[in-house]
């Protein structure tokens, strides 16, 4: 992994979950905060997340044809990251139980 630049290694993990749905949206969030100064660490969480998006991408979401049903979740947490002052936030709207629409933002 080190002949690839972090940055396209970050980039290819964002292509998937801007294409696929949510998948690794967080921990996308989290390793694209360290693309200036990467080291060991950062490199291993960049191979778990390709790891799990290999093992699963034959998994895929099915809506029934029942009554629609539409739930939405949100959450935050207040200045999580020790490295600087900002928060955490992110909501889910589902529709018969499938992910429509997502978002989790600093």
């Amino acid at each position: 992994m080190l002949d690839v630049p972090y940055t396209s290694a970050v980039g290819s993990i964002q292509y998937v979950a801007q294409c696929t749905g949510s998948d690794g949206a967080y921990a996308l969030s989290v390793t694209s905060r360290y693309q200036a100064c990467t080291g060991e660490a950062h490199w291993t969480a960049i191979k778990i997340i390709f790891k799990y998006l290999r093992r699963t991408k034959d998994l895929f979401l099915v809506y029934d044809g029942g009554e629609l049903i539409l739930e939405g979740y949100s959450e935050a947490s207040f200045q999580s990251d020790d490295n600087n002052a900002k928060s955490q936030s992110g909501f889910v709207l589902k529709l018969n139980d499938g992910v429509v629409a997502w978002k989790s933002s600093k």
